[in-house]
């Protein structure tokens, strides 16, 4: 944990403390003080006592989670400002506190009617909730200054000592300044009910999932605070049930604020999950049907950008002809390009969840990375092939290299020197025919020379390309080559007519390679080779009973691995020591379409 941050931690937690005690205080010190026939139910104290708690402890949970400071703040002063009437008797020969902390006695509604105008984004949404919050502000400022000036001891309450701010006896405009304002907090409290029932009603399914709970702890609240208000102004007293499920419907307001930005919290946590199943690419359809899921919102439409028309088209391709966003003003635009501030799409969602920016911002992270996935993958792909495609070309041009070679060795050099050959046989005979015996001798000399230079002109020539291959396949090629080996090699060959060339070629080249390891490195007394052609691939498998222990990082298997990997084949090597080494290849026939 940073330091700042653990700072900032312990602040808020002595913060949370300090209220919670003095809260404690002020209840328990009004109760003890109070005689005994006038103290309330030791049940209902104690739940007057919890409604502080509940917004101290939800205030470090929005401290926590919450998207502005601001909320987590009036839950804490909350507790400062709620009261309790008896603790008056505990401050009454204090003439300068007790018409402070009565003037303060009621801001408890103002802080609740703040932090509901400020659901669920932390801040005043439109101007009507400016309004409302700037009325209750007023008020509550007035009620403050015409209680400190104007107000009498309240006899029934506590035997208070002289007002010493009071200015004027007037306890008539006193009393109409208390009633006014309990007027004015019912009424604010009953449209900042009304307001949000009728939002949420009227909301889309994302908005009544994110104030789920609100609504009905408004209600409630705002009813008991009515009911209360008027027995207050008739003078009469309140039932216990209402005042009872007033304070339960107080304490539900935080614990609705909390799990409101909870659950839009939670909401952000799901752009993870879809970032999960898109990871791969945006299909699409696949892409609109997981953002409307994610979001609850079935309204969700993906407009995506067509770079070549320079429009905006769904996920069928066909063009928006229309203005996507309602008239009612029931939806909002959230735009989505790249970081090049190329359009990338366009997502027509509820106006409600433009109250969490952070959850629409993991939305255009998600797609614009979904689409950077998607569009890597096609590069990676494309580039991976046009590898694939040039190694293929190689080989080809590396075969078709080799038999030119061949053919020129055949043609050309072996010829020159066949004809060099019966010449000097023809010469060595006239030699020999004129009676010049050493001229012979020395000729049938040089002839054994050419005919051994022929020879090995001859195994380079095959070596470089088998005629065999050319003319016959696999099926001549392979048991050629295995009848050079010193080694009693078996010959399996099933392939079924001529392959294509390349194949054909790396399946030579690989059996050469592999049959000159068992020459030279296996210590074998037998070989195996099997060549047949399984489901359209050739399946290749070389096998000896050496010692084992082949290298595949030796230059020879390396080789191999190449080749075959040009042809889009697989390379399969088993060789655990004392049990041989076997050699598989399959090359599937469509890798060289």
């Amino acid at each position: 944990m940073a330091p700042g941050r653990r700072g900032r931690i312990i602040k808020r937690t002595i913060a949370i403390a300090a209220v919670v005690a003095l809260s404690l205080t002020m209840e328990i010190t009004g109760f003890l003080v109070s005689p005994e026939s006038e103290r309330p139910e030791v049940s209902y104290a104690t739940l007057h006592a919890m409604v502080p708690l509940v917004f101290a402890a939800c205030a470090g949970v929005a401290w926590a989670i919450g998207p502005s400071p601001v909320p987590a703040r009036l839950m804490v002063l909350f507790p400062v400002v709620w009261i309790p009437l008896p603790f008056l008797r505990v401050i009454e020969d204090l003439g300068w506190l007790w018409p402070l902390l009565y003037g303060v006695h009621l801001w408890w509604g103002l802080l609740t009617g703040i932090l509901v105008l400020l659901y669920p984004r932390g801040d005043f949404g439109d101007r009507l909730a400016r309004v409302l919050g700037a009325i209750a502000l007023v008020a509550s400022v007035s009620y403050l200054l015409g209680t400190v000036l104007l107000a009498e001891p309240p006899a029934a309450l506590c035997d208070c000592a002289p007002n010493p701010y009071r200015i004027i006896d007037a306890p008539v405009m006193a009393g109409v300044i208390d009633l006014g304002y309990r007027f004015i907090g019912v009424v604010l409290a009953l449209v900042i009910s009304v307001r949000f029932l009728v939002r949420w009603i009227r909301g889309s399914v994302p908005a009544r999932t994110v104030a789920f709970l609100m609504p009905l702890a408004l209600l409630a609240w705002a009813t008991t605070l009515a009911a209360q208000a008027v027995t207050y102004a008739a003078n009469a007293t309140a039932p216990q049930v209402l005042a009872t499920v007033s304070l339960v419907a107080i304490a539900s307001i935080p614990v609705s604020f909390v799990a409101g930005i909870s659950h839009t919290r939670n909401m952000r946590a799901r752009v993870a999950d879809l970032m999960r199943i898109t990871r791969e690419g945006a299909d699409r359809g696949l892409w609109a049907e997981s953002l409307a899921r994610t979001l609850r919102d079935a309204s969700v439409r993906v407009y995506w950008w067509d770079e070549e028309r320079g429009r905006y088209a769904d996920a069928s391709g066909d063009p928006i002809e229309h203005d996507p966003a309602d008239r009612n003003g029931d939806h909002s635009l959230l735009p989505v390009a790249s970081p090049t501030g190329m359009p990338i799409a366009l997502i027509r969602h509820d106006r409600v969840l433009t109250d969490n920016m952070r959850l629409l911002d993991g939305v255009s992270s998600a797609l614009r990375l979904s689409v950077d996935n998607g569009r890597l993958r096609s590069e990676i792909e494309r580039t991976l092939e046009q590898v694939r495609q040039s190694r293929a070309r190689i080989v080809e041009a590396g075969d078709e290299a080799r038999r030119r070679i061949e053919r020129d060795l055949h043609d050309g050099a072996q010829q020159h020197l066949v004809s060099l050959g019966m010449r000097l046989r023809l010469a060595a005979n006239q030699a020999r025919d004129r009676g010049i015996e050493p001229l012979g001798v020395e000729l049938d000399g040089n002839i054994a020379m050419l005919n051994d230079a022929l020879k090995e002109l001859r195994e380079l020539a095959h070596g470089i390309h088998p005629s065999l291959l050319s003319s016959g396949g696999l099926a001549l090629a392979v048991p050629e080559l295995a009848g050079r080996c010193p080694v009693p090699v078996e010959i399996d060959v099933q392939a079924e007519g001529r392959l294509p060339e390349v194949i054909e070629s790396t399946a030579y080249f690989v059996v050469a390679e592999a049959l000159a390891n068992v020459a030279k490195h296996a210590q074998a007394t037998r070989g195996w080779v099997r060549a047949h052609l399984v489901d359209h691939t050739l399946e290749l498998v070389v096998r000896d009973n050496g010692v084992g222990g082949a290298a595949p990082e030796g230059s020879g298997m390396l080789g191999i691995a190449d080749r075959v990997d040009a042809v889009g084949g697989e390379l399969t090597i088993e060789s655990p020591a004392g049990s041989g080494t076997t050699i598989t290849v399959r090359i599937p026939l469509g890798a060289t379409d």
